[in-house]
């Protein structure tokens, strides 16, 4: 089984961007958040440049057309779940 295949509830809802992190709020109820230093584009972007951003891929991405950065939301979560158990090792 490959689990970068993406499922019907990782379909992006929201996102929300700080100084040092990013959230995705997903369809099935799950927030992922990861550290910005994990996309440095959107690191080096202004706050404005990572408010503009857009859900593409069918739900499943997302664009920030300023600085022309795209995130696969299966992507971000397996660094955000390999992340965790490098942690919890």
């Amino acid at each position: 089984m490959n689990t970068s295949e993406p499922k019907a509830g990782e379909r992006v809802l929201d996102v929300h961007v700080t100084e040092d992190t990013i959230s995705v709020d997903l369809y099935d109820g799950r927030t992922i958040t990861a550290p910005l230093a994990w996309f440095p584009r959107l690191l080096h972007a202004t706050p404005e440049q990572r408010a503009n951003w857009r859900i593409a891929g069918a739900g499943y991405g997302i664009h920030w057309p300023d600085i022309d950065e795209d995130l696969r939301v299966c992507a971000t979560i397996k660094l955000h779940d390999d992340a965790i158990f490098k942690h919890n090792r």
